[in-house]
């Protein structure tokens, strides 16, 4: 039987209407909403990338300048990533399990990355990280370079991704049957047994979202990393920064050209944690079937 327009609505089907407009109208203006504010400002980038040549495009993402910012950006948020989604779990599995005092305002630092301007998270850090800040000097005379390096850009994005993993993990921790886990100890399973067996099978779709998300996030972040990471072309240049000396020496196709490759990354990065929502979602009711 075919549904009325009113009866596409998330939850069970109700009768008579609603107090929010029906499908027809929120379709249109999601659209419309959608095309001024993201689809228009994208589509206006990728003409203009198409006006300078092919070649033209090419040759300036394959300079020994851009491919070392390209791979800076994407080598850091990888690896940063990879610290968050085993960081932001144990934070998210401290968070969902245990009662303790001062567990509220753990859960509000969590999201403090969200709040706080990513400038003056990479000027904190540099402060904190550099020769005479109040960690790097003790950490220069071991050879161990923070700020003004690689490992500085990798620390940056690690903090702004963060919250990504622990919120995105935490409410699953949350939903995770505890029975399952004493099942398994009562059958003789040990701790790392349960914890391959039972509990990671469970958490690695958020896991993975969540740490694919961060990625996505690191792979545009400006801000928190000119200021710890030193800008040396070729070495601790990211893309982003890229753009605007691009920009700056008036070079309007090497810009257009790293910012397409930049928005391309992102929509496969996007689709990618999408598909790995749907993924976590379908196994979820998999579960309950």
């Amino acid at each position: 039987m075919r549904r009325s327009p009113h009866e596409w609505t998330v939850g069970p089907r109700r009768r008579g209407r609603g107090p929010l407009p029906g499908f027809g109208p929120a379709l249109g203006f999601t659209l419309a909403y959608l095309g001024l504010v993201v689809l228009v400002p994208l589509a206006v980038l990728v003409l203009r990338a198409a006006r300078f040549g092919a070649h033209e495009l090419i040759a300036a993402v394959t300079t020994p300048r851009a491919l070392a910012a390209f791979g800076l950006s994407f080598g850091a948020s990888l690896a940063a990533a990879a610290i968050d989604g085993l960081v932001g779990t144990l934070i998210a599995w401290v968070l969902a399990r245990y009662r303790f005092p001062g567990r509220a305002l753990l859960d509000a630092l969590v999201d403090l990355p969200f709040a706080l301007p990513t400038a003056v998270a990479g000027i904190a850090l540099a402060a904190l990280y550099s020769a005479s800040g109040l960690l790097g000097r003790h950490l220069e005379p071991l050879g161990l370079q923070v700020a003004f390096a690689r490992p500085g850009v990798v620390l940056a994005l690690a903090f702004i991704g963060l919250p990504f993993v622990v919120r995105t993990v935490q409410p699953v921790v949350g939903e995770l049957d505890a029975a399952m886990e004493e099942a398994a100890a009562t059958l003789g399973a040990g701790r790392s047994l349960i914890l391959r067996r039972v509990v990671v099978p469970q958490l690695l779709p958020a896991i993975l979202t969540g740490a694919g998300l961060a990625f996505a996030r690191g792979v545009g972040e400006y801000g928190s990393i000119i200021f710890i990471s030193g800008n040396l072309p070729n070495r601790t240049e990211i893309a982003p920064l890229l753009i605007v000396t691009k920009l700056e020496q008036y070079d309007y196709a090497g810009a257009m050209a790293i910012a397409l490759v930049m928005l391309l990354a992102a929509l496969a990065l996007l689709l990618l944690a999408n598909a790995l929502q749907r993924w976590t979602l379908r196994r979820a009711g998999e579960e309950l079937l």
